[in-house]
Formats: C-alpha cells, sequence, structure tokens
C-alpha cells in the first residue's frame, strides 16, 4: 500500500554477527573440507608407509 511506511533497516541488522575465529575455522574458509581430511589421511598413511619401509632396513640389517 502506498501510504504505509516501510521499517527502516537498523546497522545492526544490516551486519553480520562476528563469529569467532579458529584455526580450523580459517583453514576451512581456504581449503574445501574434503581436501584437509584427504590431505591428512594421506599424509598419515604416508608415515606410517615410510616408518614400515625404515623397520623393515633396521631389522634386516641387524640379520646380518
Amino acid at each position: 500500500m502506498p501510504g504505509t511506511p516501510k521499517p527502516a533497516a537498523t546497522p545492526a541488522a544490516a551486519e553480520e554477527p562476528e563469529q569467532p575465529v579458529t584455526l580450523i575455522g580459517r583453514i576451512e574458509s581456504k581449503f574445501p573440507r574434503g581436501l584437509v581430511i584427504r590431505l591428512v589421511a594421506y599424509l598419515f598413511v604416508g608415515h606410517l608407509f615410510a616408518f614400515f619401509v625404515y623397520l623393515l632396513f633396521v631389522l634386516g640389517g641387524q640379520n646380518q
């Protein structure tokens, strides 16, 4: 209706509330969550495999 005034937007309503910034929040904002999970999994599995190979060399060296 032309005669009804529209409510004025308040500045507080226009601003988004600040969310606490955490390390994980920053990582998720830069990289997709799936990429971070795969990266951590690959690093863990890669180090586990490297430890296994190292263990084979150490145990094989003791037998000589």
